[in-house]
């Protein structure tokens, strides 16, 4: 269900009294995304695999906000600069996907599922690694929680399951023909964890629209993000076919917060259950206008243009529907919140932290492989 917004209290001239009166108008981050304040077994001890990634360092602190002991499960791809805030405050395990000790399900209640790779690029770029990671090793955890008696998993799914479809509004129930190895390896993951129900498993899938914010893993790569770069650094957002195609988006921390929410969801509302998770759709173009209105307010001057379609366009819209009517979760915070609270927490005239490719995961798994060839030539890397 819908909550009702909680607006800052904020004095205004009242022109009738001529006098200062107080009165209520709504500000930033006063919405509730029905997300309970409070965790219902506060204390239990939380797996995140891929807690060092853009969602899962965002996660692991709303997790330890409230009151979770987190174990996080990463290869550190990107190094622990991000887990900086909260290290201390954590158990790491630097492990691979694909081979999971099986000490890192020692104590552990739940675990949140994240780790792989994470979108269509990077997929192409190794497809076997992306089925090993997203597909098989999403299965054999899912063995592994069974067997440890671990009984809820929530999986990090993608809407992109619904991209290739004839233009609709889709929700849980559609018939899916998942296109290219990423969508492929997460459909196959899906029907592993949930056909594991039978042997004791309660797993939750969460098929996520186009992720946007700040994060202490910061990507440039997503488009949301992707155009605040572009505009601070080249002053022009390039709208490739008009940009005119539908995409579903949600803001990070709904996303973090909707991964909590499967969690601590009853199994009886929850167990073998998809939802999608999303904001709103908004066209690329809609897009393009909001950001660029945010980053004139800096004072600085964008302008939009037409380019030429890509190859491949992506197009398509869903309904979060049962999240809303299910779990009681509405992702809230828009596209211009996440911008507003990323342009402020950002250096705007960074550029080299705009353009460095850790933020970008293709270009940093390209660099990586350039890399090790050179390492495994000479032996060290000086």
């Amino acid at each position: 269900m819908l909550r009702e917004a909680r607006p800052d209290p904020v004095t205004v001239t009242d022109p009738m009294e001529g006098e200062y009166a107080s009165t209520q108008l709504p500000g930033r981050d006063t919405r509730d995304n029905g997300l309970a304040p409070k965790p219902p077994a506060p204390g239990g001890s939380i797996l995140v695999t891929g807690g060092a990634g853009y969602i899962g360092c965002v996660l692991t602190q709303r997790l330890l906000e409230r009151g979770y002991r987190v174990r996080i499960l990463d290869r550190l791809y990107w190094g622990e600069e991000p887990l900086a805030g909260f290290r201390e405050h954590v158990d790491l395990v630097v492990a691979d996907i694909r081979d999971v000790p099986a000490t890192a399900l020692d104590g552990i209640d739940a675990v949140i599922h994240l780790a792989g790779l994470s979108n269509d690029p990077t997929a192409e770029y190794d497809p076997e690694a992306n089925w090993q990671m997203n597909a098989v090793g999403t299965a054999d955890l899912g063995r592994a929680c069974v067997e440890r008696g671990i009984e809820r998993l929530v999986f990090s799914s993608s809407c992109s399951l619904y991209d290739g479809l004839p233009a609709a509004m889709y929700d849980e129930t559609a018939e899916l023909t998942p296109h290219g190895p990423y969508a492929e390896s997460k459909r196959y993951a899906e029907r592993e964890l949930l056909a594991l129900q039978d042997s004791g498993l309660c797993p939750v899938i969460l098929r996520f629209g186009t992720v946007y914010g700040h994060s202490p893993r910061m990507r440039f790569d997503l488009v949301v993000n992707t155009f605040v770069k572009d505009a601070l650094l080249q002053a022009r957002l390039s709208l490739h076919g008009g940009g005119w195609m539908w995409r579903p988006l949600v803001d990070v921390r709904d996303a973090a917060d909707a991964l909590i929410c499967a969690m601590e969801a009853p199994a009886e509302v929850a167990q073998g259950e998809t939802f999608n998770v999303l904001h709103s759709n908004y066209q690329i173009r809609e897009l393009a206008m909001l950001v660029a209105g945010s980053v004139q307010l800096l004072g600085r001057q964008v302008s939009l243009e037409e380019a030429p379609a890509p190859p491949l366009t992506r197009n398509y819209e869903c309904s979060n529907a049962k999240l809303a009517g299910a779990l009681g979760l509405v992702p809230c915070r828009s596209v211009v919140e996440a911008v507003a609270d990323l342009l402020s927490s950002i250096d705007v005239d960074d550029r080299a932290m705009l353009t460095d490719p850790r933020h970008y995961n293709i270009r940093w798994f390209e660099l990586m492989h350039e890399v090790n060839s050179r390492v495994d030539q000479f032996g060290s890397v000086l």
